[in-house]
């Protein structure tokens, strides 16, 4: 069994909305236990989280933001631009590819928290 398996499976899982909610390539804001979670249903099917909390402009607002995608490594990702000063951020592991010439708020990280994402009966559920 992998650490990641682990995590999983003592995971405790929170329905945040139906997967016919999420627009694909569009944002969502959902509130998990007072924290907010940007959703991004991408076009391949996946469902993946990230903060919503922006740490260059110290908003949140990364659900509004606009998604494509990266060549890292030589890999394509999934990538979300902030909406405020287009930092790039991966959306599989948070990780700023692009900070546009800034650097973050108050000495926060740059990149963002990530969460697990699963589809269960058509129902999104984030773990943590």
């Amino acid at each position: 069994m992998t650490a990641l398996e682990t995590t999983l499976d003592t995971a405790v899982w929170t329905t945040v909305c139906r997967l016919d909610d999420l627009a694909p390539e569009r944002g969502v804001a959902a509130l998990l236990d007072g924290e907010q979670v940007a959703l991004f249903r991408l076009l391949d099917g996946r469902v993946l989280a990230v903060q919503q909390h922006d740490p260059f402009s110290d908003a949140h607002v990364i659900s509004r933001g606009i998604v494509g995608s990266r060549f890292v490594d030589e890999v394509e990702v999934p990538t979300v631009a902030s909406p405020m000063y287009k930092q790039v951020f991966d959306l599989t592991t948070g990780r700023c590819l692009d900070v546009a010439g800034k650097v973050p708020a108050r000495g926060l990280s740059p990149d963002l928290r990530t969460w697990h994402v699963r589809v269960t009966d058509g129902l999104v559920e984030v773990g943590r």
